[in-house]
This record gives structure tokens, C-alpha cells and sequence, in this order.
């Protein structure tokens, strides 16, 4: 009985018939719904892209087409929702091609058409989770924050690790190896402070400060090969603005990057990127592991009454991981100097064609300027282009490539100035990208609009993350941690 309840809920709210609507006549206008999914790219293997339709109360229908069938949908207030199945079925039968949606409006006249709009449906499919931190905003409620992960599939979310699990200690920069999700890492701070690194089932907590570093690592990325990581060590400060549009100034008054030896537990790095006349921040390795990518401004005094002063170059050396050892010369491959904006985040696509960054007016925490737009560089020709479409008139930053260079997410305070959002984007091989759009849920509007979170640093996933932040927890409180050494190399 309850399955064919079931089954008739089915019908009703995603019921395929092969009759038109008979059109009275057009509006000659677009319908205005949330999220705006009007003529975006999305992948064949999404979670149904639920919208409401947010225009006024009239008796409205959509009629959804695919290559091989018409299906109408009634809303649900003003929210049209698809069953899971139904919609999993129907961008099988799109992929390569599109759903094309058509509302409808009833008037006395009779049924009214909007201007129909397109959902293409690419034939590459997304990695199927996506790991973020949800955070308030200011950082004020730092006990609240938790890293989660979300089944890019469906709906559902689970935590992976939440700061009420661990006596309040503030968990961050979560990290994984080439997208496995049995090889991450993430930072604890106060009472449980460490590394801690998560490889094939087993857990391990790094003491990371050495007397010849000035703080424990931040910003990790892991080597393709999972040998390594590369980090930065930082003098950061934070202020808060009491007009400024951008809120949150965060800065550093010094900053070094290092890279850490996993077999080993030794920290490794070179004069070329650890100078006291320069910044160095936000490393990354090459697909191939064979080059180090990062940000390097030329240090000011004092701060914070010079940080609008401070413009990063995007730069790279050689990275040798047989010997673990530096290339001796750094290219500049953005100038923050003559090209007078300031890069950060850089993020090489898996293929190592693309390298998306952000680049804004000044500084390196982007997540915070208004003015933070991603920008694309072609590694083949050196040349440097904003990627229009994903970008808005408010941040984005914190992105990330999927496993076959074809997807980029990232964050974006586009819609309401103040919390981060997660958008994706379709990419093609010359740097062109889809208008984005924004993480499907089942009910969006109402979900959006009542979350206090932002989405921080979000990255795809190939797979679930089994590990239980219990067990994290447990781990955080009983393990010893590691010591880690040392050494300066050519």
C-alpha cells in the first residue's frame, strides 16, 4: 500500500503525458525564478534542480521536455520539484543535449507561455561529493563551524567533523589528496592543536611548529603523489571594518612556504620561498608534481597601515620530488607590480591546461573583497583572461577543479553580499565557461533563506569520506603527537 502511495505522489508531482498545453499567447518575457537555472550547463549526474517559481500566485504549470518524452509538473506553492528517478532518467536521455522547460500562466484568456529556457546537460558527469566547511560569518561563533560533505546526487549532507565533537577547537583547512577522499588532512586549533593527517584508514597528529618556523602550517595541497605537501607558515592578523564594504581585512605580516616530507615527518623548504623581503603564500603543486606554484608579494612595514600596499604575483619553481629539492630560478607569471592587481588561490585544473586565481585590487584574502573576480591562465601560451561568466558585481573566490578539468566550483557572495554560496560552472578545454549555477537543494528558497553558514573552501570529493568525527575526536584526544623536524635546502 505504501509504495503505490508512493507511486501515486510520483505521478502527481512529475506526471508524463504526451499532450500540449494549449498557448492563448505569449508574455514575451523570461519567468523569474530562484535559483536562476535559466540556460545553464549542469552534469548528467546532478541532484534534481528544484526552483520556485517567484513571480505572483497565479495557477501555473511546467512542461519539461527531453529528447524522447513531455512531462508536465504542478507546483507545490510556488516550488516545482522533481522525484528523483524521474529526473535521474530524463538527463540520460539529455546528456549531450538539453531540457528544455516551458511555463506556463493561466489567465481568463487562457494558458500564457514565458519565454522558454534551456538546462544543457553536458556529457561529462561531476565527482560525486563535494567537502566544504560551513562557517558564520566574522568567525564570531568559531564553535559552531564543522566540515561537511554533500552528495552531489542527491540531497544528502553529513558532517565529517564539527567543533561541538572536539571540547570547541577550531577544525579548518580541510585538504585532499587528488580528490581521494581516504587521503585528507585538517587542522585543529586551541586545546587539541595539530595536523591531522588521514591516510588509508589511519590517523596521525603532527606537532607542525619548529623553532625555525614561525607558526604551525596553513593552506595545505597535497602532491599528486601523496608523498607530499606543500603549506605556507604565517604572522597573520585580522581586522574589522566599521564602513568599508569589503567587512574583513585579514593580512599577514609574514609568510614562507614549506613543504612537508609525509614518510619522513620533515618540513623542507629553500631562500627562494622563505625570504624576509617577500610574502609567500598559497602553494600548490602541477599535476605532473614537477612544478610549485604560489603567491609572492614584496613585504611591507608596518602593517596594517600599508595593507592596501601589499599586491601578489602569481610565480613558479621547479619542484624536483625525487630529491626533494627547489628549481633555482622563480617565474613571475602574473605581476602584481605592472599589472597592479593582486593574485591568490591559484588552482591548476588536473589536465594542467587551466589555472584559475583570483585576482583582486589588494591583499590575499580574497573571500572578503567585493572586488574578487577568478581569472583563467592558459599554461600552454601564458595568457591571462577573466572568466566572465562566472563572475558578479560581489566576490568569488575559493575554487576548485573536478577530476576531469570540465567542472570548477567556487564561492560566491553574489546573492546576498554576506554568506557564500557554492556555484558550479562547466569548462571547456580553451578556458570558456557556462553560466554557473547555484548547489541544488530540495527546497532552495527555503533552505537559503534561512541558513546562517557560508560555504568556505569547497572541494570536489570522488567519494564519501568514511572517516567519523568521532573517531577524530577520540583520536585528537588521546594521540601523541608527532614531532616534526626541519632542514633549509638549496
Amino acid at each position: 500500500m505504501r509504495r503505490i502511495m508512493m507511486l501515486l505522489a510520483c505521478v502527481a508531482a512529475f506526471a508524463a503525458c504526451s499532450d500540449k498545453v494549449e498557448v492563448a499567447g505569449f508574455m514575451g518575457e523570461d519567468p523569474e525564478i530562484f535559483p536562476d537555472y535559466r540556460n545553464v550547463t549542469i552534469p548528467p549526474n546532478i541532484a534534481p534542480m528544484n526552483f520556485e517559481f517567484t513571480e505572483n500566485d497565479a495557477d501555473v504549470i511546467l512542461q519539461v521536455e527531453s529528447p524522447s518524452r513531455t512531462v508536465k509538473v504542478r507546483p507545490r506553492g510556488h516550488l516545482f520539484s522533481f522525484r528523483s528517478r524521474v529526473w535521474k532518467e530524463m538527463l540520460e536521455e539529455a546528456s549531450g543535449r538539453g531540457l528544455v522547460f516551458r511555463l506556463y500562466v493561466k489567465t481568463r484568456e487562457g494558458w500564457y507561455a514565458y519565454n522558454p529556457f534551456v538546462m544543457n546537460v553536458a556529457k561529462e558527469p561531476v565527482d560525486p561529493y563535494l567537502a566544504y566547511r560551513l562557517i558564520p560569518p566574522g568567525y564570531s561563533l568559531w564553535n559552531e563551524m564543522s566540515i561537511c560533505q554533500r552528495d552531489l546526487e542527491s540531497f544528502r549532507e553529513s558532517r565529517i567533523y564539527s567543533n561541538r565533537q572536539g571540547r570547541g577547537n577550531c577544525v579548518n583547512c580541510h585538504s585532499f589528496c587528488s580528490r581521494d577522499p581516504e587521503r585528507m588532512l585538517l587542522h585543529m586549533r586551541s586545546e587539541h592543536a595539530g595536523t591531522y593527517v588521514y591516510m588509508d584508514g589511519r590517523l596521525e597528529k603532527l606537532d607542525t611548529k619548529t623553532p625555525e618556523t614561525m607558526s604551525s602550517l596553513v593552506y595545505p595541497y597535497w602532491h599528486p603523489s601523496g608523498r607530499y605537501v606543500a603549506f605556507s607558515v604565517n604572522k597573520t592578523n585580522q581586522v574589522l571594518h566599521a564602513s568599508d564594504p569589503n567587512r574583513i581585512e585579514v593580512f599577514d605580516e609574514d609568510s614562507d612556504i614549506v613543504v612537508y616530507d609525509v614518510l619522513n615527518h620533515e618540513i623542507v623548504s629553500c631562500d627562494r620561498l622563505k625570504s624576509e623581503s617577500s610574502f609567500e603564500t598559497f602553494p600548490i603543486f602541477s599535476p605532473d608534481g614537477r612544478y610549485l606554484y604560489f603567491c609572492s608579494a614584496e613585504a611591507v612595514t608596518p602593517m596594517p597601515e600599508r595593507y592596501q600596499e601589499v599586491k601578489y604575483s602569481l610565480c613558479r619553481i621547479g619542484f624536483d620530488p625525487d630529491g626533494l629539492s627547489f628549481g633555482g630560478e622563480v617565474d613571475t607569471l602574473y605581476n602584481a607590480r605592472t599589472q597592479g592587481r593582486s593574485a591568490s588561490f591559484p588552482r591548476v585544473s588536473p589536465d594542467g591546461r587551466l589555472l584559475a586565481f583570483t585576482l583582486s585590487d589588494y591583499g590575499n584574502f580574497s573571500i572578503w573583497h567585493k572586488d574578487a573576480d577568478i581569472h583563467c591562465l592558459d599554461t600552454a601560451d601564458g595568457s591571462i583572461s577573466r572568466m566572465g561568466e562566472l563572475n558578479s558585481d560581489d566576490v568569488e573566490s575559493y575554487h576548485s577543479w573536478s577530476s576531469d578539468s570540465r567542472w570548477l566550483v567556487f564561492s560566491s557572495r553574489r546573492d546576498d553580499g554576506l554568506y557564500t554560496k557554492p556555484y558550479f560552472a562547466y569548462v571547456d578545454g580553451s578556458g570558456y565557461a557556462c553560466k554557473p549555477f547555484l548547489l541544488p537543494q530540495k527546497n532552495p528558497k527555503r533552505f537559503y533563506g534561512s541558513l546562517m553558514f557560508s560555504y568556505n573552501i569547497p572541494e570536489f570529493v570522488s567519494g564519501k569520506v568514511r572517516l567519523d568525527g568521532r573517531t577524530l575526536a577520540d583520536f585528537a584526544d588521546s594521540g601523541e603527537p608527532v614531532n616534526v623536524s626541519f632542514r633549509l635546502t638549496n
